[in-house]
């Protein structure tokens, strides 16, 4: 009489080399066949989409779709893992899908070189279990969000910037909020900055997107205990607006590098019933192709660098060359303050509003000339000083300092 056993339902090597979760309770081998037959989209290549898809890759999830548009840039490199310099230039999907074939080559991995539209999302989103909102603008949030309520499937979404950072998972049935359930109107589009106008550290991208991949592989394990959750990982101060998405039952997972210990609890309420995103009387279909996302959230992207470049009123503002003219003949009658980065003396911009007496000369100088980093900050600092004085000639430069590396000294580092 003969015995035979079965075969595995996964290769020898794939028993090595994932053998290190395998062996974790609650995981199994029936927990890395989940992964190998799972799939997922990330939304979005940068600080965020790096960390996540490596962890995704590594492991084992057999399908990853990977959406972006943009081109790897030097600026990219300090944060987003995996492009390298060699890379430069190439499509991020392009750049990520290299990296992740080098990472674990028995996956499927299908690139996607577009910006997700209202026009593309459904068909691009639709054949994934998951969606990873990895992005950082606004329109692309609420579409997400719209799509995957319409889809039936959770959206892991994630943001960072400065030394903070959020994450929350959105649509997780039966009572799991939306986007649009936190967030119903858009913010002034003024009010929006992307991390090249506030900075960013790498590690705390880092740190959400490598969050992400956990809440993404815990939901398809099935070890997603609270459904309702929003972890904020945070250095600085809580923005005032997530308080405000929170009733009196809901609870807030927060954690803060400098405090010990890192992590607090809270929690998120369910989803409105009369939210046009999520609740009991939205239409069936969405109507996501039908819905401009740019123009819902105020329009474009605002345009700091172009603004930094205005003239303004005459008088108000001065080129580069002109300043280096001043810098090097009027020493004795100048001098020049700067809000972003060392010129020739550093101010805080809030310092300098709070107190723009305190900035004012107190010797024989005729005139003061403040310079920021694109042109937009040193303007309201000149505004804050030229309504306390017209005996002084209070002037800022247009585009900043990287305007004055582009017209004057080519060698004055641009960031």
């Amino acid at each position: 009489m003969s015995m035979s056993i079965p075969l595995p339902p996964l290769s020898l090597p794939e028993y090595r080399r994932y053998g290190r979760q395998m062996i974790l309770e609650g995981f199994g081998l029936e927990g890395q066949v989940k992964l190998r037959n799972a799939a997922v989209v990330v939304v979005g290549v940068g600080g965020l989409g790096c960390p996540a898809l490596q962890y995704l890759a590594a492991a084992g999830v057999g399908k990853l779709g990977v959406v972006d548009h943009d081109v790897v840039d030097l600026s990219n490199l300090q944060r987003q893992v995996l492009h390298t310099e060699s890379r430069m230039n190439m499509a991020k999907a392009l750049s990520a899908e290299i990296a992740l074939r080098e990472i674990n080559s028995s996956i499927t991995i299908k690139p996607y070189v577009t910006q997700l539209t209202s026009n593309n999302a459904r068909k691009i989103l639709y054949e994934y279990d998951i969606i990873l909102d990895c992005t950082d603008n606004v329109p692309t949030r609420y579409l997400l969000s719209d799509t995957a309520v319409a889809l039936g499937k959770p959206l892991v979404s994630g943001a960072a910037m400065k030394l903070d950072g959020q994450l929350c998972i959105y649509n997780l049935e039966p009572d799991g909020p939306c986007y649009r359930c936190l967030y119903p109107r858009p913010p002034v589009p003024t009010t929006v900055k992307t991390c090249e106008e506030t900075g960013v550290l790498g590690v705390v991208t880092g740190t959400i997107g490598v969050l992400q991949a956990v809440e993404c592989i815990k939901l398809i394990l099935g070890l997603h205990g609270n459904k309702n959750s929003l972890l904020v990982f945070i250095t600085e101060k809580l923005p005032n607006d997530l308080y405000l998405c929170l009733d009196k039952n809901s609870t807030l997972l927060i954690f803060s590098a400098l405090s010990f210990p890192p992590f607090r609890n809270a929690k998120l309420r369910k989803k409105r019933p009369n939210c046009p995103g999520c609740g009991q009387d939205r239409l069936k279909t969405a109507k996501i192709e039908e819905t401009d996302y740019v123009a819902f959230c105020g329009g474009p992207a605002f345009d700091y660098e172009g603004m930094g470049l205005e003239q303004g009123l005459p008088g108000h503002r001065i080129r580069g060359k002109e300043l280096k003219r001043i810098a090097e003949s009027e020493k004795k009658q100048a001098q020049i303050l700067s809000t972003t980065g060392r010129f020739l003396a550093d101010v805080p911009l809030l310092e300098l509003v709070s107190n723009p007496e305190e900035y004012l000369p107190k010797n024989e100088q005729k005139r003061i000339v403040l310079v920021c980093r694109l042109g937009n900050d040193s303007q309201i600092a000149a505004e804050a000083l030229r309504s306390l004085t017209h005996s002084l000639i209070v002037q800022d430069l247009i585009g900043g300092l990287r305007s004055w590396t582009r017209e004057v000294d080519s060698d004055f580092p641009e960031y």
